[in-house]
Parts: structure tokens; sequence; C-alpha cells
């Protein structure tokens, strides 16, 4: 075995992790480069932020034209233009109201910064007594303290610490199916309980990491006037649904609908620097007034300017119209795999492809046949999904949809 194997954690793996760690060599436009020849399509866009691809001349410029100025500098007491600038486009193409920004490290820390938010509005109006959060079950939020506790608490990654971490109310998980169902429980549990909730906290349209389910529009909906009604915060996670993933600018654009605090991360800078940002609206930061959080690496300049190009460059491109291809796509070549008896559901929204299995997958196996057929996915539990770069090419995209074809049809029915 090598170093890599003996003595380097990777995500959710022991050491030596027990599912093979491909060496990457270089990278350009959707392709990686991996040891000894191999080149396969990234089709997880590094975890949903690469939307540009690799090697983008125009990101390269930015982090290269801001290094020989300065590529740091803390932000306690001191600014930058780069902040200001990002600071100003987040608060021009965001919902509307949300014109407050903290700019965080990565998003875990932006749902920590937005669950601290919820709780010191709250204290400083002298409730005291609303110290909880309310979300949906199947919700992924990260992996720090604060954002597990309000991930799933039985089907999520972090089931183990359930005896350390805060309880908090969980209500019906959303689908295309059980709207009026689940937003009767949520106004159940908000009725008996919002005198104890600081909050609610939900990813909108998609739920990420916790599995991939994608619900209607009219659960965001329901879900804003619930909160105004029973006197509730609504924070919205778009760490994963940001920046055009689902046919729309923002996740809550599908609803037409703002919250009240806004989590944004992952493409946020086009995948190149880790990067996150909240944001909330006048009252809420009026209400908190001195936040209680301050990162090191807050408002990094490089960070800051290449996620001022990256957002340049989606939206002077035609993202709407190529998301949209994208999506009929897969669409076309994904929704067949309904019919096998190993499949338990296809999903498709914007540049996202989900195949649901009936069965656990052997990632091992999975990933080495993926990457036979010349494609990088990084399939979990029952799902083999993709969300690739929204550069890629249309023969490029088949290319993934063919291999995930290929998972399936290895199954017999």
């Amino acid at each position: 075995m090598n170093f890599d194997d003996q003595h380097i954690w990777h995500p959710y793996a022991k050491i030596p992790n027990a599912v093979p760690t491909y060496l990457v060599e270089s990278a350009e436009h959707v392709y990686l480069n991996l040891e000894g020849g191999k080149r396969v399509i990234d089709g997880m866009s590094s975890w949903w932020s690469m939307i540009h691809g690799y090697n983008n001349p125009v990101l390269n410029q930015a982090i290269k034209d801001q290094i020989d100025s300065v590529s740091h500098v803390m932000f306690g007491g001191l600014t930058h233009q780069p902040a200001i600038d990002l600071c100003q486009l987040l608060i021009q193409i965001t919902p509307p109201g949300l014109d407050k920004v903290f700019l965080a490290d990565s998003g875990s820390v932006s749902v920590e910064v937005s669950l601290k938010m919820a709780l010191q509005y709250w204290y400083n109006k002298g409730r005291i007594d609303k110290t909880h959060f309310v979300t949906p079950r199947g919700g992924y939020h990260g992996d720090t303290f604060g954002a597990m506790s309000v991930c799933d608490p039985e089907n999520g990654m972090h089931h183990l610490f359930q005896g350390v971490l805060t309880t908090h109310y969980f209500v019906t998980k959303p689908n295309l199916k059980n709207t009026s169902i689940a937003l009767a429980d949520l106004k159940k549990v908000l009725k008996e309980s919002h005198n104890n909730i600081a909050a609610m906290i939900l990813e909108p349209i998609v739920q990420g990491a916790g599995g991939m389910n994608i619900y209607e529009p009219e659960y965001l909906k329901g879900a804003r006037s619930l909160c105004d009604t029973f006197g509730v915060l609504l924070i919205v996670d778009e760490i994963a649904t940001g920046f055009g993933r689902t046919g729309k600018l923002f996740g809550c654009e599908h609803a037409n609908i703002s919250p009240d605090i806004l989590c944004l991360g992952k493409a946020l800078t086009g995948g190149y620097m880790t990067m996150a940002a909240t944001l909330s609206t006048a009252e809420v930061a009026e209400t908190v007034g001195v936040l209680m959080h301050g990162p090191t690496f807050m408002g990094n300049p490089l960070s800051c300017s290449v996620a001022n190009r990256s957002i340049d460059l989606l939206l002077s491109s035609d993202w709407e119209n190529r998301i949209l291809q994208i999506e009929n796509i897969m669409k076309s070549e994904l929704l067949t795999l309904k019919k096998h008896k190993s499949v338990s559901d296809v999903r498709v929204i914007g540049a996202i492809g989900v195949v649901e299995f009936e069965s656990p997958l052997d990632m091992k196996v999975v990933q080495e046949e993926l990457i036979e057929n010349g494609v990088w996915l990084r399939p979990y539990g029952k799902l083999l999904y993709t969300m690739p770069p929204y550069v890629i090419k249309d023969e490029e995209l088949l290319t993934i949809t063919k291999a995930m074809s290929a998972i399936v049809n290895s199954f017999k029915d």
C-alpha cells in the first residue's frame, strides 16, 4: 500500500480506505487525468462545485491577478475591494430582501452561522425559549456539530453522534406526491411548538446528500407562509442548489419566495477555493447586532476574486438554456431505466440526474466499472447520480448517462 492508503483520511472513510482512491495528475475542462494515463469525465463537478470545469482560463487569471496584490488579510477591522464587490453582487442576484452578507469558510460553517443568527435574533428579542430548529427529514446541511443536529437523524451520516447532538424537531420529508401531507405535519409541529422554535431550515426543491430527493415548489411556499404565521424564521440552504443547478439561479425562485436567512457555498467560487456566504434580511441583522462568529480566513481575497469572476462567467453565459439541454438529455437517457427491477426510482431536475436502486450499491465495484467506461461518479447507498459541470458537451454527457445505464444493466432483472 502507498502512503495515502496508510496515513490519509478521506471523506467518510477509514484508514486504509476500503474503496480505492485514484491519484489525479491534472484536470482540464470536464476531464480528470488519473495516474497511469486513464482519463475520465467528472460527472460530479467535484461535489457539485466545478460548474465551469477545470483549468478555466478566466478563473485561473482571477487568482493570478489577485495573488500579486494581496492573497490574504484578516477581515476583523479591515476590508478589501474583492469582498465589497462580491457582497454587492450577491445582494443583487439573490432573492429580494437579503441585503446583509457574512462571508464564511465553507458550507457547513455558513449553516452554523445561520443557526447562530436565528438563536441570537430571538435572544435579543427576549425570547430565550426559542432555542430549537425544525427541519424536514431527509435533509443534509453539513458535518459540523450544529449542522449535524439538523441533518436527518436516522438515515443521515451523523447517527453516531445522536447522544451528544441537540435534539430538534423533524417533520415529514416532502416529495413530489405528498405536499399537502408534509405541510400538514409541519403546521402541526409549528402550532404545538413554535414557542420553542427559532427557525426552520431546509434545502429548496432538492434535498442533496441526504438522498437526492426532489419535491414540489408548493411545499416551499407553504413553509414560508407557515413560518410567518407562527413567528419562526426561515433558513434556506442553497449550498447545493444555488448558482443554477436546479434550472433556476436559486432554488427559492421555483416558488418565488425569499427566506430570512440564506446559505450559499460549493459553486460560489466555481470550485476553485473554499468559500461560503450567509445572507440575511436587514431586520434579522439589526436584531442580531454583533454576530458571535469570525473565521480566520473570512473574506479571503483570493476566494472573493475568483467568486466574482465565476458568477460573472455564469451570468454572462446562456446558462439557463444549457441547464435545460442537460436536463432534457438526462431525462431522455435515464428515465427509461425505471423499468428495471433493480431500480426503484429515477429523478431528474436541472443538471441533476439520480438513479435510485432497490438495494445498496457496492461502491468499489461500481466505481471501477464507471472508470473503465471513462466516467467519474461517486455513488453512495442506493444512489448513483450525476451533477455534471455546466460546460459539458452533449457527447460527454451521453458518455456519463451510458455509463450509468451500464451499471443498471449489470443487474439481472
